[in-house]
């Protein structure tokens, strides 16, 4: 394992969960970007246990994908399945015009999906 890989994309999984929470202050609410980088934050983190597993992540948004493959590890990753299906539009969807129509429940639900992950996975990654 690559300690100083997963601890590198943890860091940038709170950078973006940080930046999220940060914007949720901003009048008018940026939502789709909001939900964007609610969904990098938990990619990057799925992706730092991927690697904490000594497996390298592929080259994909899909969180559902990546969760799955950290359950054939921790049983209990099912538990993400919700949350990580709900973010899983925003990777693409949010970043363009005319991509999905927001609200700030959305928003809210967004960073909530987020942080529930993030901590789910930092607690499986023993050394965090």
């Amino acid at each position: 394992m690559d300690k100083t890989a997963v601890h590198e994309w943890v860091a940038y999984s709170d950078m973006d969960l940080s930046s999220a929470k940060y914007l949720c202050d901003m009048n008018p609410k940026p939502l789709e970007i909001i939900c964007y980088h609610c969904q990098q934050s938990a990619e990057k983190v799925l992706k730092a246990y991927w690697i904490y597993k000594n497996i390298n992540p592929p080259r994909t948004h899909d969180l559902e994908l990546l969760r799955a493959e950290c359950e054939c590890h921790d049983d209990s990753f099912t538990k993400l399945h919700d949350a990580c299906m709900r973010l899983n539009g925003y990777s693409t969807q949010s970043r363009y015009p005319s991509g999905i129509d927001l609200v700030e429940a959305d928003m809210a639900a967004a960073v909530k999906d987020s942080e529930k992950i993030n901590e789910f996975v930092k607690k499986r990654i023993v050394y965090y």
